[in-house]
């Protein structure tokens, strides 16, 4: 398989491991995906027994990007997607959105799971006007990323990009210091490029949130639920937010007018915000 971005043709078994979950694999199972192990399905169902509509937030967060990436690419004009924390190749992908409206989009994906680059070749089939890549790399790592001679090839960084991270920031704690993480990406783009960001909270059920932050903890899963005031001020401080603004992801701007499930089946809190001329972010 050839896979651009990467110097590795073959992901071999042994640097897949099997015996530890890992969060992109564990959100494919919550999806009804099939591309998980043993220790993924055993941790995704401790969370589910903890919070029985993990299900239900793992496919609202999904429609909540497809939707943000077609707002960007349609009204907003964003030609460019970096998708830290990608997960394994989906329907609607981030590509497949935005290339269906602008054909010649560019989009680079980044996630630290090996399976993700087995299954890349699905991440990588753009159109013949846009393109695509993947790189193996970590958000607590954002230096190395933007240093990427793929993104760098891939995407321009002199004109505006969309940086999505969906449903990961809360897999980095606050001793990774997400603060410098954020203002390190965005401080390597420029004024008019836009900050897509979904978040897992427990402000709507805190007994079950917390059983299941503890499930994840207590097999390796680093996971911190934050408040969506928390999350808010986290994510998105000195950018302007697109209205609504920060609501839960089932109610940003939601395609239809059919009922939608209740704050405590979604517990996840979104936003998407514009990065003004007047931004300074430590990078």
């Amino acid at each position: 398989m050839n896979v651009e971005g990467s110097s590795i043709a073959e992901v071999p078994p042994s640097e897949i491991d099997v015996s530890r979950p890992h969060s992109a694999r564990m959100y494919d199972y919550y999806l009804g995906g099939k591309n998980h192990f043993a220790a993924d399905r055993e941790l995704a169902e401790k969370m589910l027994a903890a919070v029985p509509s993990a299900r239900t937030a793992a496919r609202e967060n999904r429609a909540f990007l497809g939707r943000v990436v077609r707002f960007l690419a349609a009204e907003r004009g964003v030609r460019q997607f970096l998708d830290i924390g990608t997960g394994l190749p989906t329907s609607g992908s981030v590509h497949e959105v935005a290339q269906a409206v602008t054909p010649d989009a560019h989009v680079v994906y980044v996630d630290n799971d090996p399976l993700v680059l087995a299954h890349a070749r699905a991440l990588l089939t753009s159109t013949p006007e846009g393109r695509t890549a993947y790189i193996p790399a970590d958000l607590r790592e954002p230096a190395a990323i933007l240093a990427d001679p793929m993104v760098r090839d891939v995407l321009d960084l002199s004109e505006p990009v969309a940086l999505i991270l969906g449903a990961i920031l809360h897999f980095i704690t606050d001793n990774d210091n997400p603060a410098r993480i954020i203002a390190t990406l965005l401080g390597a783009l420029p004024s008019g490029s836009y900050l897509v960001a979904s978040h897992g909270t427990h402000e709507h059920n805190r007994e079950e949130f917390a059983a299941g932050q503890s499930a994840y903890q207590s097999s390796g899963v680093s996971a911190q639920a934050r408040d969506s005031a928390d999350f808010a001020a986290l994510a998105f401080n000195g950018l302007e937010l697109v209205p609504p603004g920060v609501v839960l992801v089932s109610e940003w701007r939601p395609g239809s007018t059919a009922p939608r499930p209740s704050p405590a089946e979604v517990g996840i809190y979104g936003g998407v915000a514009r990065k003004p001329p007047s931004a300074s972010f430590l990078s």
